[in-house]
């Protein structure tokens, strides 16, 4: 989910000024990874815009675990033991 939104705001060549994005499972893993979710914001927007990195590509496969691991944003807090639910949270400021 913060890859397709970050991939929104790259492909509309919209800047990101002072909104974030968080997506997160509460039980500190997403799927079979070692990461939570993910922290999209203006500063990971500039690093891939900057480096390359193209969005879409890493939608088509499905993989985002990489995408993040190379351009920064993996939201990585280790097992909770606390299961509610996935959360996703957007600041606007």
């Amino acid at each position: 989910m913060a890859l397709s939104f970050l991939n929104d705001f790259q492909e509309a060549q919209d800047d990101m000024e002072g909104i974030h994005f968080l997506s997160a499972g509460t039980d500190g893993t997403d799927g079979p990874t070692d990461a939570a979710g993910a922290l999209v914001g203006p500063g990971l927007l500039h690093r891939v815009r900057s480096s390359g990195l193209n969005t879409g590509a890493y939608l088509e496969k499905n993989d985002s675990y990489h995408f993040f691991q190379k351009a920064g944003g993996l939201f990585v807090t280790g097992p909770t033991n606390t299961n509610v639910c996935d959360i996703q949270l957007l600041i606007v400021m």
